[in-house]
């Protein structure tokens, strides 16, 4: 039975790989085919250069996944799409992946390891243990990704949180110098490194394709979903419209979010010791009365045993 399974693996990766090539030789011929008629022959070398140059994500699982999603585009409900579209901005994700590409990873992820659960349960031979295995390998390949976007975009949001009072600072020096807010925003980028200078370029490339800032800047807020940085560009947002000085505005919304940080480290101090008392009794304590009571025990039960 082991066989078996392993043989029918090995078919069905033989025949997507074959399908795969066939798929990308019959592109690649009438790509050049085009290229030939309307460029001539000597720009064939620099396309298959550049083809060459890109990630092999980019040239062949990219265009595998939007396949595959076309099909499955009727499985995924739009409030499903707009979640998915939101962990994956959370991470930072957005130019790599879509949330139709990331659902057709998820089903393959689940069935691949299924499978390879199964195959492990068949060593065993036991049926409830194939199953079982079966179960758990669906369960972790199915969810997977979603943890990692999750870790990932969490990762990235503290690295904002962490950033921004000291991007603040660095604002507020820059406006009060006599910089606008845009000049103030590219001194950011060029001085400061790390998630949230990355936005704020991203930030300034959309006000010069023709963005409105204030249309840009709440992109940013939904974009990363920080709650400090969603308060700024809300001050920073009604500061514009209404006249006030944004140098004033930025200095009081980094003392605010210094604040708000100090509190935050204040409440998991506060939570640290109750976190320590799952370990200290269910690990600690009974290494302790292993040995203050483990002597006494065995005394007592050799006393009694005469």
């Amino acid at each position: 039975m082991p066989l078996m399974i392993a043989v029918l693996v090995f078919w069905l990766f033989l025949l997507l790989n074959l399908s795969l090539y066939s798929q990308f030789a019959r592109d690649n011929r009438r790509e050049n085919r085009w290229l030939n008629e309307v460029l001539g022959e000597q720009s064939l070398p620099t396309v298959r250069a550049r083809e060459l140059k890109a990630p092999f994500y980019q040239r062949a699982v990219k265009p595998l996944l939007g396949r595959w999603s076309e099909k499955l585009i009727k499985m995924l409900p739009v409030e499903k799409e707009a979640e998915l579209g939101r962990r994956i901005n959370y991470a930072h994700l957005q130019g790599k992946i879509a949330p139709r590409e990331l659902l057709v990873i998820k089903y393959l992820a689940g069935g691949l390891v299924a499978v390879l659960g199964a195959l492990a349960g068949t060593l065993l031979h036991q049926a409830h243990t194939l199953f079982f295995l079966g179960f758990l390998g669906l369960l972790a390949g199915w969810y997977g990704p979603d943890f990692y976007l999750q870790v990932k975009g969490r990762q990235r949001q503290q690295a904002i949180e962490k950033s921004l009072p000291d991007v603040l600072d660095l604002l507020t020096v820059s406006m009060e110098a006599g910089l606008g807010f845009d000049g103030a925003l590219l001194k950011v980028v060029e001085k400061s490194k790390g998630p949230l200078a990355e936005e704020f370029g991203l930030v300034l490339q959309e006000i010069k394709i023709g963005k409105p800032r204030s249309e840009a800047l709440r992109d940013l807020a939904a974009r990363t979903g920080v709650h400090d940085l969603a308060t700024f560009t809300g001050a920073i947002i009604l500061a514009d419209q209404l006249g006030f000085s944004i140098g004033k505005v930025l200095r009081l919304q980094a003392e605010q979010i210094r604040l708000k940080r100090r509190q935050r480290a204040e409440e998991l101090a506060m939570k640290a010791p109750v976190k320590m008392l799952i370990p200290l009794v269910f690990f600690i304590f009974p290494a302790i009365f292993v040995v203050l009571l483990g002597p006494a025990v065995i005394r007592i039960s050799s006393f009694f045993s005469k």
